[in-house]
């Protein structure tokens, strides 16, 4: 049975190096420290403001300094969580680093009370005369748009100081699944034991060629996830209710309202991706089902035989180091200082890519603020880590330029940009291979991993969207959010999505449990948003060149200076009608066109 690594037994040379946050925990712990005595400090602000606006300026440079400083506390506590969740240390430092976060939002809980309390026409007095509030433009701009929604001041500070309370349906989500659940061995039809875990199971069995290894490790999977159905059920709820409430306090007309604001897109744009999406995919990926039922020869489609290779003869090995130099090949056209950041991070221990016990599941791109980014992903030695490697490294590309052109507070866009550059370089990555390529199997091989990103994206998070969609409006009519009522909606659609093409069992019904985007506001759905604007970025980028490629890195070192539509428009991408949404939908049917076509020969 394959012997899964502790951390300590890892080869350093595959983890990522955190000296450039903090050399040793000490330090950390020092810094920590002077951070909570420096949040005492920002008493010195309060009154102030009616002095004038170098008052104010003087206040909102201090919290901008903060928060800067707490970006590393966080993520060096966050990544060392993130590498071994089961590390007693590890996890005592996160529980220290929320009750720092805690009351840091305590203490600078009254800037934004009292320059809402500013009288009328003294702001804007104040950013006309300080050429210095100019940083901060944005920052108030945001705040007086949430006028109508805030509380007085003494209840926004008790909010803010709960806010370790409030976070803790995600701090029990994340630290169960990392360092409790377990999952049994399992057996294929051959005799061969496997270990199983949640890493394992999404790097390796997932998608395994062979049926009973797969369908071995989903039962093992999904009974390791019905141990906890009721208890993340409870968590589940827990999130949900407390948006709720906090949408109701805040007089919004819904918590998708709510929880919508801070995204800066109409309400029509976020309706459109899940029901546009939802209706015009389905038909395709249904076609896509059917296909692999067929190719693969069984009598009927699981739901864990949907990501199933269908040419798992042709599974080229690809190393990490062959991946980093596909995707410096493929992000040529992005310019030197884009693929020399790119080669940074893969090669000087800015990456951790080894499977060991405790090890965060998936993969993300953390970029502290003045620092770099960190990439987390499980590599074993497949195309689709090519493809996942590429996205993060989007992320990092991304905010990096933000970091080198903007200050802190500006650097991070609206959520539903985000995804945009991290999907925008699987795309070139596609493009690039399948134009070096005419070989049929390779050509077929890259078009399904372009369909795995699709299928994540279009259909594995928009789903998670609309899940959130009924549960919110059940929550406010009232009913119970149990295991049952979650169960029963996340399978009911995916049986209207995937028709009579899947079958779906109590595994299927319970993935909903696999995901933490469910305690991050209405993220999932951003996902789409990104993945349409990426589309349409590429088709531009294909047939005009440069003038593309500069529209796009303008974009991305413009940071959080735009809404979300507006880095769109200033890339070419005109997202206020549903024609990019239909015309990424019609390019997932182009490419499941040509599977048909290829496994027809």
């Amino acid at each position: 049975m394959h012997h899964r690594l502790s951390r300590a037994e890892v080869p350093i040379e595959q983890t990522w190096n955190l000296d450039d946050l903090f050399v040793s925990d000490t330090d950390w712990e020092a810094e920590r420290v002077a951070m909570d005595a420096a949040c005492g400090d920002m008493g010195q602000y309060q009154g102030s403001f009616s002095e004038g606006a170098a008052a104010l300026l003087q206040c909102l440079n201090a919290v901008e300094a903060l928060q800067q400083r707490f970006v590393r506390v966080i993520t060096f506590a966050h990544l060392r969580n993130a590498q071994d969740g089961t590390n007693p240390q590890s996890q005592s430092a996160m529980a220290r680093v929320a009750a720092l976060e805690a009351r840091l939002n305590a203490s600078i809980a009254f800037v934004d009370s009292e320059i809402l309390q500013l009288p009328d026409g003294v702001l804007e007095h104040y950013l006309a005369s300080e050429p210095g509030l100019a940083a901060h433009k944005i920052r108030l701009q945001d705040l007086l748009d949430l006028k109508p929604h805030r509380l007085g001041a003494d209840t926004e500070r008790v909010l803010a100081s709960l806010g370790q309370v409030l976070n803790a349906p995600y701090m029990v989500y994340s630290r169960s699944k990392t360092s409790d659940i377990q999952f049994a061995p399992f057996t294929d039809a051959a005799g061969t034991t496997y270990a199983n875990s949640i890493n394992g199971f999404e790097s390796n069995f997932e998608s395994h060629s062979d049926t009973s290894v797969r369908r071995g490790a989903w039962q093992s999977f999904s009974a390791g996830l019905k141990a906890y159905n009721h208890t993340y059920a409870a968590t589940f709820a827990t999130e949900v209710n407390k948006n709720v409430v906090l949408a109701r306090l805040r007089n919004y007309a819904s918590t998708e309202d709510y929880l919508l604001q801070p995204h800066k897109i109409p309400r029509a744009i976020y309706t459109n991706i899940v029901q546009i999406i939802q209706a015009e995919l389905a038909p395709h990926m249904q076609r896509y089902a059917r296909l692999r039922r067929r190719v693969l020869g069984l009598d009927k489609l699981l739901y864990c035989d949907i990501k199933a290779p269908l040419d798992p003869e042709f599974n080229p090995r690809v190393t990490y180091d062959e991946g980093c130099a596909l995707i410096l090949d493929a992000l040529a056209v992005m310019g030197h200082e884009y693929c020399d950041f790119a080669r940074k991070t893969m090669t000087q221990r800015w990456v951790d890519r080894s499977d060991n016990i405790g090890k965060s599941s998936g993969a993300f791109c953390a970029s502290p603020y003045g620092v770099h980014p960190y990439i987390l992903i499980t590599w074993s030695d497949t195309m689709r880590n090519v493809f996942t490697l590429a996205h993060e490294l989007g992320h990092g590309g991304h905010f990096g330029l933000a970091m080198r052109h903007q200050r802190y507070v500006n650097t991070r866009p609206a959520m539903p940009f985000v995804e945009a550059p991290s999907i925008m370089n699987e795309m070139l990555l596609a493009q690039h291979i399948l134009g070096q390529n005419s070989d049929p199997r390779m050509r077929r091989s890259v078009i399904m991993q372009v369909l795995g990103t699709f299928h994540h994206n279009f259909v594995t998070h928009l789903l998670e969207a609309e899940l959130q969609r009924q549960i919110y409006a059940l929550a406010e009519s009232g009913q119970s959010i149990t295991a049952a009522v979650l169960n029963q909606r996340k399978g009911d659609i995916l049986s209207a999505f995937w028709g009579d093409t899947v079958e779906m069992d109590d595994g299927a019904r319970m993935t909903w449990m696999r995901q933490p985007h469910y305690y991050m506001g209405l993220y999932p759905y951003t996902y789409s948003v990104g993945l349409v604007a990426s589309t349409a970025m590429a088709t531009l980028i294909a047939h005009e060149g440069e003038p593309a490629v500069q529209r796009w890195l303008s974009v991305l070192k413009a940071g959080g200076t735009m809404k979300p539509l507006e880095l769109m428009q200033a890339a070419g991408i005109d997202l206020s009608t549903p024609e990019p949404i239909r015309q990424a939908v019609a390019y997932v049917g182009k490419l499941i066109d040509e599977l048909e076509v290829s496994f027809a020969n």
